[in-house]
C-alpha cells in the first residue's frame, strides 16, 4: 500500500483508513508493507501490529513551495525509492490511495509486474463544489483521472463516491467497487461513554479545517444556542489552511468565549473531550465518506452529521445519529439543544450506533471486501 500519509503522520483520513485496513488485512494472515512518509518520532523500517512500514524522506528543498504537482512527483519518486528495501519479498498487488501517490503506484505496479488498485478517497472537483476552477485543481483532477485510468480496479466509500468516480472519470461501472470506511471500536470506546454521568453542554468537533468542512457553520450554530443552552461550548481540533478564515468567522460571529479552536489534539486528549461531551458534530459541506461520524459514535458521544455525501449514507435511517441541511446553522443548532435537552433520545443514539458499527463497519469486514477486490484485480 502507497499512502501519503500513516499515523503517527496524520493530515486527514487516509491515514486512520490505511492504518485500519493494513492491521486488518495483517490480522487476516495477508503481508502487507505500507510506503509513506518519514515522521522523525518512528523509523523509517518497522514493524507495527504485524505491518512493514517503510517511510520515504521527501523533503526536497530545491524546489519551489507553491509548486505541489513538481513536489509530490518529485517525493513520489523517494516512495518508489522504497521498494530498493524489499529484498526478494514481491506483493501480489500494488495499492494506492488517492492522488498523492499515484505517479509512485504505477510505476512500482510495472516494476513489480502486479495490478494496480486505487482508492479515490475524494476529488478535487468535489471539494470545489462540482466545478473545477482553473489552474491546480484541474491539474490535480487530471493526475485523478489517469490514476483511475492506469489501475486495473477502483475503490470508492461510499455510494456518493462510486457515481462520483464513475461520472467523473468515465470508468465502466464494473471496475469501481464501493468498500467503505471502518472503524476500531475498541480504540475509541471508553467505559464512561457508555452513561451520561458528567457529560457537559459541550459540542466537538475535530478534522482537517478546510472550507468544505464546514466548521464556520458549527460556529454559527453555536451563536444562535447561547441564550438557549444555558453553559454551551465548543471545541473545534485539527489543523488547515482554512484555520486562520475560521478564526475570523468566529471572531465577526462574537462566539470567541465560546467557540475553541484547539489545533492538533491527541488521541488521549481527544477520547477525554468525548467522554464529556454532550454531542459530537460533522458540519461537512462535502464529505465523500465522514470517518469522523464512525469515530464518533464508536466514542459513545450522540452524534449530529449534515446530510451530505457519505455522512448521510452512514445515518440516514438508522436512528443512530441525527442530520441536517447542510450550510443550514438554524437547523444545526435545533438537532444540538435537541440533544442536550433529551438525555433519553442520546441514550437510544449510542445504542443504535453501538449497534450499527458491530455489524457493518469493523476493519475485519473492511479487510474482506478490499480483498475480495485484490483478487478481481488479479482475474
Amino acid at each position: 500500500m502507497l499512502s501519503w500519509e500513516y499515523p503517527p503522520l496524520v493530515v486527514g483520513g487516509i491515514a486512520a483508513h490505511v492504518e485500519g485496513l493494513a492491521q486488518a488485512m495483517a490480522q487476516a494472515g495477508h503481508e502487507v508493507v505500507v510506503c509513506s512518509l518519514h515522521h522523525p518520532e518512528v523509523p523509517d523500517d518497522s514493524i507495527v501490529n504485524g505491518v512493514r512500514v517503510l517511510r520515504a524522506d521527501t523533503g526536497l528543498p530545491w524546489l519551489p513551495d507553491d509548486d505541489l504537482i513538481a513536489t509530490m512527483a518529485s517525493a513520489n519518486h523517494q516512495l518508489v525509492k522504497l521498494a530498493t528495501r524489499l529484498g526478494s519479498w514481491r506483493p501480489d498487488v500494488v495499492h494506492a490511495h488517492d492522488w498523492l501517490v499515484a505517479w509512485a503506484g504505477d510505476t512500482l505496479s510495472s516494476l513489480l509486474g502486479v495490478p494496480l488498485v486505487a482508492t479515490i478517497h475524494a476529488t478535487e472537483r468535489g471539494r470545489h463544489g462540482g466545478h473545477l476552477p482553473p489552474g491546480l485543481p484541474g491539474t490535480i483532477n487530471s493526475v485523478e483521472w489517469w490514476l483511475t485510468y492506469q489501475a486495473r480496479e477502483v475503490i470508492a466509500c461510499s455510494r456518493f463516491m462510486v457515481h462520483e468516480v464513475l461520472h467523473g472519470f468515465e470508468l465502466p461501472a464494473e471496475k469501481v467497487h464501493l468498500v467503505p470506511n471502518g472503524v476500531d471500536t475498541q480504540r475509541w470506546s471508553q467505559p464512561a461513554a457508555r452513561g451520561r454521568s458528567g457529560r457537559e453542554p459541550l459540542v466537538v468537533a475535530w478534522g482537517r479545517i478546510q472550507y468544505e468542512k464546514g466548521f464556520q457553520v458549527l460556529a454559527r450554530a453555536i451563536g444562535e444556542l447561547r441564550h438557549r443552552v444555558p453553559g454551551i461550548r465548543c471545541v473545534i481540533a485539527g489543523r488547515g489552511t482554512y484555520l486562520p478564515e475560521l478564526q475570523t468567522h468566529i471572531d465577526v460571529e462574537g462566539v470567541s468565549d465560546l467557540v475553541q479552536l484547539a489545533g492538533f489534539v491527541p488521541d488521549d486528549d481527544l477520547h477525554a473531550l468525548l467522554q464529556r461531551a454532550a454531542c459530537v458534530v460533522i458540519p461537512s459541506l462535502y464529505e465523500p465518506f465522514g470517518i469522523v461520524a464512525l469515530e464518533g459514535m464508536a466514542a459513545g458521544a450522540p452524534t449530529i452529521v449534515a446530510r451530505t455525501g457519505g455522512l448521510a449514507e452512514i445515518l440516514d435511517g438508522t436512528d443512530a445519529g441525527m442530520l441536517f441541511e447542510p450550510g443550514n446553522h438554524h437547523e444545526l443548532a435545533d438537532r444540538i439543544a435537541e440533544v442536550v435537552a433529551d438525555p433519553t433520545a442520546a441514550d437510544r443514539m449510542r445504542a443504535n450506533a453501538a449497534e450499527l458499527l458491530r455489524k457493518t463497519y469493523t476493519w475485519a469486514a473492511i479487510a474482506d471486501e478490499t480483498v475480495a477486490v485484490y483478487r478481481i484485480a488479479l482475474g
